[in-house]
């Protein structure tokens, strides 16, 4: 009876091993949406051609996995308080963790691909 419950027991710790293994290696292999915001004021050339890098950007390399939020400033001023936008365009990614904040039009392929982790820095 005792060989029984000690069986039960070593088998049922390695099937909660094995169970915590395949949920590990899904977990690893879903991607986090990114979660964007980009503040622009109104619909100058900078903010424009920053919004299609930002897309092609994405649609690209994010493959559906993104969320883009666009805040014109003329609009509402008060939200750039909020994120402390000094500078626009500024793209804001909320997530993943930490907050990256970019300035400019994203023209710059490889600061961009870093800023989003999409490339580590310095990694071709």
């Amino acid at each position: 009876m005792k060989k029984e419950i000690i069986t039960k027991k070593t088998t049922s710790k390695k099937v909660a091993k094995a169970t915590r293994k395949k949920v590990n290696k899904v977990v690893k292999k879903i991607k986090p949406i990114t979660e964007l915001c980009l503040y622009i004021a109104g619909n100058t050339p900078r903010s424009m051609v920053a919004f299609e890098n930002l897309k092609t950007v994405c649609g690209k390399y994010l493959k559906g996995r993104y969320k883009i939020e666009v805040i014109d400033l003329l609009i509402n001023p008060r939200l750039a308080k909020e994120d402390q936008i000094l500078a626009i365009p500024t793209l804001v990614r909320k997530l993943p963790s930490p907050i990256k904040k970019m300035i400019g039009d994203l023209s710059d392929l490889e600061k961009l691909l870093v800023g989003l982790n999409i490339k580590k820095r310095g990694s071709k």
